[in-house]
């Protein structure tokens, strides 16, 4: 998509998030919380829970001036788990 829309000057990007935990996977999901939270924190280098918050950053930055000349990049939000 980034290469049909960059004529236009259209940007695409995303963000990877990592297990984020939201107040709907929280409520709707208790059972995969227990089950999925110590696993995904000790697979990060940072060991501690994302939070929905985390992502702010990162979306911020994407919707800025800053990011003007970054298009069809996955941006990994997960506190060091997929590390390149």
């Amino acid at each position: 998509m980034s290469r049909e829309l960059g004529d236009d000057g259209i940007r695409v990007n995303t963000l990877m998030p990592g297990f984020t935990l939201s107040d709907t996977i929280v409520s709707q999901n208790p059972g995969h919380v227990e089950t999925a939270r110590n696993r995904a924190i000790q697979s990060r280098a940072l060991k501690r829970d994302a939070l929905p918050e985390d992502l702010l950053g990162t979306l911020i930055f994407l919707a800025s001036a800053d990011s003007d000349f970054i298009t069809g990049q996955m941006i990994a939000v997960d506190g060091g788990n997929v590390n390149t």
